[in-house]
């Protein structure tokens, strides 16, 4: 495991982890669409690269969801402003 790796799993919280993994893949593989960034992604998927859960990648996408964050349907994730999952613990 890399350093860098190793500080983000003692440094940061599964929330800020996700919206990290969430906000790189926008920027990354991430297709412009009219509402924002959509991303064809699967929770376990989110859950490998954010070293949780499953369930936690469900209860936070969730919990996203309801505040306007983000809009999830299967296998796929329309974030209309990644930035704001950065900000959210600020």
């Amino acid at each position: 495991m890399s350093i860098a790796a190793q500080v983000a799993l003692s440094c940061h919280t599964a929330r800020q982890r996700l919206a990290e993994v969430l906000v790189n893949l926008a920027s990354g593989v991430g297709r412009r669409v009219s509402g924002g960034i959509e991303l064809i992604v699967r929770n376990e998927e989110l859950a490998v690269a954010a070293n949780i859960t499953p369930f936690t990648v469900s209860r936070l996408i969730n919990e996203w969801q309801r505040t306007g964050m983000l809009a999830k349907s299967r296998g796929k994730v329309l974030l209309p402003s990644p930035e704001r999952l950065l900000l959210q613990d600020l």
